[in-house]
């Protein structure tokens, strides 16, 4: 293979996976530090928490991953951000049973860990579902339609993950974890409910607003890597670059044994 083509699909492949878990450290951090009130449709108001402003961003990754790498590899990226939440919560707890500097002020630190340990227990549930239902549902789709219409397993895979990532953050945060900013006098379910609709919405819109953006970096993305536009994947049966390498010498060291 071409060292330079090689070490483009490297660099590309670093910056996408680091991206991707960049910013799942970020949101596990900041998660439900602070809720934003986005607009209101109606009288009802579109409410989201600040960590999920960047959470989008990390289905593109996993998206471009999938189409461009495969599902494996997809995968693993996947099983490297589950390892980065069990470390922002190791860190955490290490922080929290250390002895402090007599007289500094730690109440800062102990309210953030209480929402981080709140939201990153409810995202590593969540996240992994979501994210292997968003990898398994982009590759099925990617099987449906023969490798074409990429719109289609960009935003049916997407939307689905959503809808399971946001139930199961909110219903987590709020049973398990007892973090969301629920009104006690009020009842439960609609305000659950509208959580779940309103974090939703908010992804659903992101999702569907990167889709012209997934499409001309795939395809840029293709030019770049030099990887054939009909669907095929870094690594696989056609690629040339491995069809170059196992023509040439599929067995090391052959030749000179014969």
């Amino acid at each position: 293979m071409n060292p330079a083509l090689q070490q483009r699909r490297e660099f590309c492949f670093l910056v996408l996976a680091g991206l991707f878990l960049g910013t799942l450290g970020m949101l596990n951090i900041l998660g439900l530090t602070r809720f934003l009130e986005l607009g209101h449709i109606g009288s009802w108001p579109i409410v989201v928490a600040v960590g999920a402003l960047p959470y989008p961003i990390t289905f593109l990754c996993t998206d471009l991953i999938s189409e461009l790498w495969g599902e494996q590899r997809a995968a693993q990226v996947v099983w490297v951000g589950l390892l980065l939440n069990g470390w922002v919560v190791l860190i955490l707890w290490l922080g929290g049973i250390l002895p402090g500097v007599e007289g500094a002020p730690d109440n800062t630190f102990f309210e953030i860990q209480r929402l981080a340990f709140g939201s990153v227990i409810a995202s590593m549930a969540a996240y992994l579902a979501a994210q292997f239902v968003d990898v398994r549902m982009f590759h099925f789709w990617k099987r449906v339609s023969n490798g074409k219409a990429l719109w289609l397993r960009n935003n049916g895979s997407t939307l689905v993950s959503q809808l399971v990532d946001t139930s199961a953050v909110v219903l987590i945060s709020h049973y398990a974890s007892g973090v969301l900013p629920v009104r006690p006098a009020e009842p439960v379910a609609p305000q659950l409910i509208s959580f779940i609709a309103s974090g939703y919405l908010f992804k659903s819109f992101a999702a569907l607003a990167d889709t012209l953006p997934f499409i001309w970096i795939t395809g840029w993305l293709r030019h770049w890597l030099e990887i054939p536009s009909s669907g095929s994947e870094i690594g696989g049966d056609d690629d040339p670059c491995m069809q170059v390498m196992t023509s040439t010498n599929p067995l090391p060291g052959l030749e000179q044994q014969n």
